[in-house]
Parts: structure tokens; sequence; C-alpha cells
């Protein structure tokens, strides 16, 4: 029996190593794995760069994709039925990276704008396993949470879901975590365009970290520039990696879509890949886990809490986790690099790799802290 010959985006970590016993494994660059490259692969391990669609696949080898990410939108499903090809995603293994980034994002945009976020509705357009995370950090925050999820809705009922129209009249801030969808009836592609635009509150805010062509470039430069909107805080871009720079310019927070990319999310969306892969190939991997991950380079944060609030406190811990603005400095500054910072993005650890050591700290902030998933002592 031959062995099974893979090819994998070399961008996808703790993947080297594993599979070479039981295969033979070409590691190259997400956006050059093309058809001559996969023709006789039995299996590809992807991340969004690659577009598995008939002009990769047709004629190829290939029975098995498994794309490293929650979206699959880089994948043709339909195509890859008609020829018998399995493919799987890894749905909610960076959710809890990207609701350390919302929690970044949030305390930043509160912190530099003189903004209470107690005192701010937060509508979450997509409740699934990421905005289900990013309801539970608005409800720490102390903001009233407004959800909607068409699917849900009809799946579950309506009782804990308001029409998109309440979620833009009333939302001091929009967080949008829904999948791309190009048609259908839950289409998302361009959902909010300069008609929904129009609909928001008047100075709200807008955050985008699901994907960028949800929302129309130019229908949010206009909402920008004219003053509808406060600001947008954008981890995801229309036509990435050649981003449009005008709205670069205009955002209050921009980063090269690396909202999931902590350690931890990583390292569960490879594991989930491998143990896929070797659940449909009979590979002894079925647990595989890469335990061994860096350790932030300052796991303790020390936090003299006397005379702080529970926010300004909790803002400190978070961004000591997560200096968010540093994305945003190093992008704006270069953003013809905006694939290298994210093929060499920094060691990202989530909340529960720090502890805090917290003096003169009020009860209110102590429990904020461990509810976000922080070891305080």
């Amino acid at each position: 029996m031959s062995r099974l010959r893979i090819i994998a985006d070399d961008k996808i970590p703790f993947l080297k190593g594993v599979l070479e016993p039981y295969a033979d494994i070409i590691y190259l660059p997400g956006n050059l794995i093309n058809r001559d490259s996969v023709l006789n692969a039995d299996a590809l391990l992807i991340r969004t760069r690659t577009k598995c669609t008939a002009s990769l696949l047709e004629g190829t080898a290939v029975k098995f994709i498994a794309t490293a990410t929650i979206g699959y939108d880089h994948i043709d499903t339909d195509y890859c039925k008609s020829k018998e090809i399995t493919w799987v995603n890894v749905p909610g293994c960076n959710s809890a990276s990207v609701q350390q980034y919302i929690t970044a994002a949030l305390v930043t945009l509160a912190y530099n704008n003189d903004y209470k976020l107690s005192e701010k509705t937060l509508g979450i357009i997509g409740v699934g396993n990421v905005g289900s995370k990013v309801q539970k950090v608005a409800a720490i925050l102390g903001m009233k949470v407004k959800l909607n999820d068409p699917p849900r809705a009809r799946n579950e009922g309506t009782s804990c879901f308001v029409s998109l129209e309440e979620i833009l009249e009333t939302s001091d801030i929009i967080t949008i975590h829904v999948p791309l969808n190009k048609t259908g009836p839950d289409k998302t592609f361009h959902l909010f365009d300069g008609e929904l635009f129009a609909k928001m509150k008047d100075d709200s805010w807008l955050i985008n970290s699901s994907r960028g062509e949800v929302v129309e470039t130019n229908a949010l430069k206009g909402a920008l520039s004219s003053g509808k909107l406060s600001g947008a805080v954008l981890d995801v871009w229309e036509n990435e990696p050649e981003i449009d720079l005008e709205l670069l310019s205009q955002a209050f927070i921009s980063t090269p879509h690396i909202a999931g990319y902590s350690i931890d999310g990583k390292a569960k969306g490879t594991s989930q890949v491998v143990q896929a892969l070797s659940l449909f190939f009979c590979l002894p991997l079925p647990d595989f886990y890469p335990y061994l991950l860096p350790e932030p380079s300052a796991p303790e944060i020390l936090i003299e809490g006397a005379g702080k609030s529970s926010f300004q406190i909790v803002h400190e811990a978070v961004l000591h986790t997560y200096p968010i603005l540093k994305d945003h400095i190093l992008l704006q500054r270069s953003p013809s690099t905006f694939e290298q910072q994210r093929g060499q993005y920094p060691v990202r650890r989530e909340f529960p790799s720090y502890t805090v050591r917290l003096k003169h700290g009020k009860p209110k902030a102590i429990e904020m802290l461990l509810k976000l998933g922080f070891k305080v002592k």
C-alpha cells in the first residue's frame, strides 16, 4: 500500500513532524498551493488563502480537505460533494481568541474615547461560537446586549433575538460574527451596505472580525467620512491582502486578520485538523494535541488597584495580555506587509494563561477578572 500523500499550508502551526511517520507531506505557502502541486495528493491541509475550487481540484487525487479555520467560504462545498471529496473545518477553535480581541477592542475604545461601556448597548450579529463568547464579555463589562441570528431564531424561536432593524437602530456598538454567505436566505455578502449604514444609530461604532466581504468598503468609508459612524474596528478587509488604504486610514483600530491568532486557538485548530485526518485515513492520532505551548513573556500581571475603578483594573489586565494598538500601529505603518504580519504573528496567549496579582482591588474587579478567565491572587 502506498504512503499517504499530503499537501499542507506551511503556516499551520505545530504540524511539522506530526504526520511524517505516516505520510509523505509537502509544506507550501497557502497562496502557492496550485493544481500541479496537489495533482497526486490524497489530502490537503489548508487555511483561507487556498481556494479549493474546481480549477484546483479537477482531475486530482484529492479525497480529503481540512481547513484550520472556522470559515470555509474558500472551499467550493458543492463541487466537493459532487466529487465525493470530504471536507472539514474547525468551528469554535479560535472563538476564545476572538473573544480576547473583542474585549481588547472594547476596553480600548472606551478608555481612549471617555466612553462608558456600562451605559452602552452592544448589538451582536451572529451568535455562534464566537458571538456567544462576546455576549458573555459584554455582560461582564456591564453592557446591555441585543442579539441577531436568523438561523438560530428559526430553530430556537425569537424570544432571545431581535430583528436586524432593531440592532441597527438601538445599538451603540455593533459587532459582526457571521460566516460569509454569498447567496441564500441568510446571505451576508455586502450585508452592510449604504442602506444599512443609513439605518444605524448616529455616532455608533462598527466592529468586524468575521469576513471583509460582509461590509461593502465604499459604503463604510462614506459612513465614516460623513460622521454617521463614530468609528470602526476592522480585523478583516475586502480583497485581502490588497486592502483599501483610505479605509485603513479611517479605522480607529485596524489589524491584519489576526483576531483568532492566539497560540491557544491555533493549537486547537491544528489538533482538530489532525484528528479529522486521522479519523478519515485511520491514522493512530485520534487524540493529538500540541500541549507544549510557549508561555507568555510576562504571565504575572501586577496591578495596584488603589484609586482605580474596576474598569480601569480590567482594562490594564486585558491590554497586558493583548495590547491591540501595537497590531494597529504596525498595519498602519506597513500595509504592504499584511501577509507577513499574519505569517510572523508573535505569541499571544489567552486570559487563562495569566495570573493577576492585585493589591487593594475591589471585589467587583476580582469578580470581573475571574469571569474573563484570569487567575487572581
